[in-house]
């Protein structure tokens, strides 16, 4: 590939809190130069990057490789698992254009869990002792032979939803249920893997691969729970806290040589080259670091997290992910701790209620330290801002201490007000998190 464009035109793929965190870090580069977003109805995106002009449709990746040919554009972006899955990487490559996404024979990794599993034992990758099935009834008679609590997955994408932890027999079987044979995850629920509960503290681990060269992230910890105290049902984030105070340059080095390079490798046998950002959710159990699941993609909340802390020049970054040049990139990181916290909907994660105005954005987003990304907001007829999703703003805050940066976002979040907000006021709060503070350097 040419040489990294001074100004390069850049394409954001998605319209979530993970996209508009990640636009407010592209818009903020010296290197961008025309900006386009698939998304129309993000009030965030909208104000960082120009709509394409048409409603974009995954199953229409022609129109978008018509309208990247035309714009001169260099680099791409895709934030939601389902385009990637779907090989709109693939569709949108050509020469001098970098894709800042894996194939879709390398997001195989997150929408197909049990092809993923296979992988993870053929090279020896520490993870929980699973077993896949396609029969419900082979299914429900494996959960009654097994004396401990087991995890349910569904086998494909069920946006972050398709896990359920059990702490008996019967919410294993239920799920089984739901996800086999009601379908509530429609075809992700075809196969489920059925695998050990592991304990110990969760970690997710995010790095920047670009076929060879992987540059580690530093870590996060994801909320998924949606009450306090770690209760009530799994949702897609409910908020986390960079970095995760118990992940030491020891273990790092761990999780990179067992897990992080082994990966890599074990896909290249494959055929396959990754390229974009691998996402591994770790259990720190008492035999090591072991893999709970692999995302493709940049995980939401982490990733509004990660970003705030993240220096250098973001686009440049990720064009050299793509071009396979991540070797020569200059990067470091904001000593500080962040903490985001996010602000939900009545009923979320099972029946959002939306439509509510949301009033005091501008005056959170002024106070210092404090980083504002929209995820189910949109505006209605009149131009006000209305909830319009489960997950409806991400709060992020920069401070020295973990808990300053969760006293500083919990401030924002007080200044916003719609009716029904729900929020978690313990993100950061676990034992394993007290006292934490950033490592230096790169991480």
């Amino acid at each position: 590939m040419a040489a990294i464009p001074e100004k390069m035109n850049a394409l954001l793929v998605g319209g979530g809190g993970r996209e508009h965190a990640i636009a407010q870090k592209l818009r903020a580069s010296e290197r961008l130069g025309e900006f386009y977003s698939t998304d129309s109805v993000n009030p965030g995106i909208a104000s960082l990057a120009q709509h394409i002009g048409f409603e974009f449709d995954v199953r229409s990746a022609y129109r978008l490789k018509q309208f990247c040919d035309a714009k001169g554009v260099n680099l791409v972006v895709i934030g939601p698992e389902e385009p990637i899955a779907s090989g709109l990487g693939d569709e949108l490559a050509a020469p001098g254009r970098s894709i800042a996404a894996p194939s879709k024979g390398a997001a195989q990794l997150e929408s197909d869990k049990a092809w993923a599993k296979q992988l993870m034992r053929a090279a020896s990758i520490p993870t929980a002792e699973a077993h896949v099935f396609g029969d419900p009834s082979a299914a429900r008679a494996y959960l009654e032979s097994r004396e401990t609590a087991q995890v349910v997955k569904a086998a494909g994408l069920a946006k972050g939803k398709g896990v359920v932890v059990g702490d008996s027999m019967e919410e294993a079987l239920a799920a089984v249920e739901r996800m086999m044979v009601e379908r509530v995850f429609g075809e992700a629920g075809a196969r489920v893997v059925i695998e050990e509960r592991l304990e110990g503290p969760e970690v997710s681990v995010l790095a920047l691969v670009d076929g060879r060269t992987i540059y580690t992230l530093e870590t996060a910890q994801d909320h998924k729970r949606l009450l306090e105290g770690d209760l009530g049902p799994n949702t897609g984030g409910m908020g986390a806290y960079s970095p995760a105070a118990f992940v030491d340059d020891e273990m790092m080095g761990s999780i990179e040589r067992e897990i992080l390079v082994p990966t890599i490798d074990a896909l290249r046998r494959e055929g396959i080259e990754y390229r974009g950002v691998l996402y591994a959710g770790l259990m720190l159990t008492p035999a090591g670091p072991k893999v709970l699941e692999f995302n493709v993609r940049f995980g939401d909340p982490e990733c509004q997290a990660l970003l705030p802390r993240l220096r250098g020049d973001f686009a440049e970054l990720l064009y050299r992910t793509g071009a396979g040049t991540l070797a020569e990139a200059d990067l470091s990181w904001d000593t500080r701790v962040s903490c985001c916290v996010v602000l939900a909907s009545r009923g979320y994660p099972a029946q959002p209620e939306t439509g509510f105005e949301i009033a005091g954005v501008d005056e959170a987003g002024a106070m210092e330290d404090v980083f504002i990304t929209y995820a189910g907001v949109r505006r209605d007829a009149d131009g006000a801002l209305v909830t319009a999703g489960g997950r409806v703003i991400s709060v992020t805050a920069l401070g020295e201490t973990l808990s300053d940066a969760r006293e500083k976002a919990l401030a924002a979040c007080d200044v916003i007000q719609f009716d029904g907000k729900q929020l978690r006021r313990d993100i950061g709060k676990r034992p394993e998190a007290i006292g934490a503070r950033a490592s230096t350097g790169a991480g």
